[in-house]
């Protein structure tokens, strides 16, 4: 590796010290397919002289086998690792590479520029402080280049260098130079970033990246490596207020109890106030503990270990925050939702939630409206589809505190997560807490479940049925209620068809209207369970997640999962109703079975094979079930 510095020869631990009380910058580069952000950095990675020799000759030799430089050296296989990228000449995954100068160390994510692997460059983003956003001067600015200067601005980007490249291609034209910079700031005053330079260069050539070029006599401002070298970027977190997300209870002895997790906003020392959230609960710092000893002072992006001058239950998840400066609590946002599943958002599905170190259930609704980043217009949608953004209203299954996202990324921004797949299908940003979240609250009332369990003589219970149209899913029910009627229970039938009829008369079957009718109908079946009843739910119910978010808001010993498992050929047989025929005439869409999918139930509680047991049959094994459960004597 060429870099060097008088210094490593002079003073080692001089120039190690230096080199460790660095400032540090995060920054992205961005645009769209071809702009040159890969060259970009590996030209700078080859300017700071951080190549290594081997990877210098493995540069030159990959450079003639699949380069795009010709006899030249192609420095955005320095970056693109990827066998795919190499191939194809672009970026898709987000790389990330680490290079130092003599006043600044840096961490640069390279982030793809098609538009399918958005969600990537969000990625990237999340936790950069600058942006440099390349425009190819032959192309001016395009789609995806106000798409990432949108998601740049959206994820709270500040400082923004506009890197108008392949200069060299356009006789290094002034006026093409800055006509794009005319075009593009007035887009950038739109969506509200401030701080824009403009620098005209060519990555490949090496015009004005670390050097002022001779090709450009009429551009006077800094070079791109003076700019990044000397930005200063606020210290916004400094200033803000203490912000804490417990991370890992630190319990090593029975002596020492301290709550350890990265600071997110703000300064803390020994004597301070704090509160715990969501408890609410207030204590004073005791101690400030590291690897390397006690601290008198910790700030944002420090990683610490706080113990606490009294007894206070705290878990991971919770947060610590100044006394006298505090976050909201709440449990139902509106937020900024960038969609990165391949599947469609589902309104009203739960999700998973992590927000900090903290994982909850979500539900989003219906988005208000989704956004066209090239014309900034709010348009009316029902869903989110792969690398959209829109405003929806969000709600979680408990409180958490939060601060907006543009007063702080760590508190107010979250992902959410399929719950089967555990894949990450959307990142939110959070605006504010909705008001309903804090002027709603649960009524206590005098005579709860177990009052009613004694009154009835039974336990309550869903018994939830799942399965084909024409599984014999209504009649094995029907069944069960006239047995259970006969013995003395209290139930109530919800049957898919006649919940249509009143409650969910408003739903279609589209795969968010089957969403929200599930939803519905656990809400109103948990209602009954609390009444005391026993609660027979014949749904077709597709979809695993609803089906477990069913189990989950009811609770496990109150819940059972029947599978009527029938085969489709033998439910078309019987066909009682003459659907299977409409839909295979084409004359009912989204029809289970047919062009809608069903998920079969993994681990039911109950698997009734209708094949070869008759209802009376199935009757027995439920009511010999809930015997055993304790449910009824």
């Amino acid at each position: 590796m060429a870099h060097s510095s008088n210094l490593i020869a002079d003073d080692i631990e001089q120039y190690l010290e230096r080199h460790a009380n660095k400032s540090m910058l995060r920054f992205i580069t961005c645009g769209s397919v071809d702009d040159g952000k890969s060259t970009l950095i590996g030209r700078l990675l080859y300017e700071s002289k951080l190549v290594f020799e081997d990877q210098l000759s493995a540069l030159e030799s990959d450079s003639k086998k699949v380069g795009t430089q010709g006899e030249g050296l192609d420095f955005a296989l320095l970056v693109d690792g990827l066998a795919a990228e190499r191939e194809q000449g672009i970026t898709i995954d987000v790389a990330y590479r680490y290079f130092t100068t003599e006043r600044r160390k840096f961490v640069v994510a390279d982030t793809p520029g098609h538009e399918q692997y958005t969600r990537n460059m969000v990625t990237g983003a999340s936790t950069a402080e600058l942006a440099v956003i390349l425009i190819d001067a032959r192309k001016g600015v395009l789609t995806q280049t106000r798409r990432h200067s949108y998601l740049v601005s959206l994820l709270g980007i500040r400082h923004v260098v506009l890197a108008v490249n392949k200069l060299d291609l356009v006789d290094y034209s002034q006026e093409v130079f800055e006509r794009i910079a005319d075009e593009y700031n007035s887009f950038a005053a739109e969506i509200g970033l401030e701080h824009v330079v403009a620098i005209p260069m060519s990555a490949y050539v090496g015009d004005n990246l670390t050097e002022s070029s001779p090709n450009t006599p009429w551009y006077q401002g800094p070079t791109l490596i003076d700019h990044l070298e000397t930005v200063e970027i606020e210290d916004e977190l400094r200033s803000a207020p203490f912000r804490m997300p417990v991370q890992w209870v630190n319990r090593p002895d029975l002596d020492f109890r301290g709550f350890s997790g990265q600071i997110v906003g703000g300064v803390v020392r020994p004597g301070d106030r704090v509160r715990v959230l969501p408890s609410g609960k207030e204590s004073t710092v005791d101690r400030i503990v590291t690897m390397d000893g006690d601290l008198d002072e910790a700030v944002a992006g420090r990683s610490v270990t706080i113990t606490l001058a009294d007894e206070i239950d705290i878990s991971r998840g919770d947060v610590l925050v100044a006394a006298e400066a505090l976050p909201g609590v709440a449990d139902q946002f509106e937020a900024q939702v960038v969609w990165m599943g391949e599947a469609d958002m589902l309104p009203e599905r739960p999700y998973l939630c992590q927000i900090g170190t903290m994982t909850v259930q979500a539900r989003i609704t219906r988005p208000k409206y989704k956004v066209n980043v090239n014309t900034l217009e709010q348009t009316a949608t029902n869903t989110l589809a792969l690398n959209e953004i829109g405003v929806c209203n969000i709600s979680f299954d408990r409180p958490v505190p939060f601060d907006a996202y543009t007063d702080n990324r760590d508190m107010g921004g979250f992902i959410l997560i399929d719950r089967l797949t555990n894949t990450t299908v959307g990142a939110g940003l959070i605006r504010h807490s909705l008001r309903r979240s804090d002027n709603i609250h649960w009524q206590a009332v005098d005579i709860n479940e177990q009052a009613r369990a004694t009154l009835n003589g039974h336990k309550p219970q869903i018994l939830w049925f799942t399965g084909l149209s024409g599984s014999g899913k209504s009649t094995i029910a029907n069944e069960l209620e006239r047995r259970l009627y006969a013995l003395g229970c209290h139930t109530y039938l919800l049957d898919g068809d006649n919940v249509r009829h009143g409650l969910n008369r408003d739903l279609g079957f589209t795969e968010a209207d089957r969403v929200e009718n599930i939803r519905r109908v656990t809400e109103v079946a948990r209602l009954m369970a609390d009444a005391g009843l026993i609660v027979l739910a014949s749904f077709i119910s597709p979809f695993r997640t609803e089906r477990e978010a069913a189990r989950e808001l009811v609770g496990e010993d109150r819940f059972c999962e029947v599978f009527v498992d029938t085969p489709i050929d033998v439910a078309e047989e019987r066909d009682p109703k003459g659907l299977y025929k409409k839909a295979r005439r084409g004359e009912l869409t989204n029809f289970t079975g047919i062009d809608s999918p069903y998920e079969p139930p993994t681990s039911p509680d109950l698997r009734i094979d209708t094949t070869t047991t008759s209802p009376e049959q199935a009757t027995e094994r439920i009511i010999e079930f809930l015997r055993d459960r304790g449910v009824i004597d």
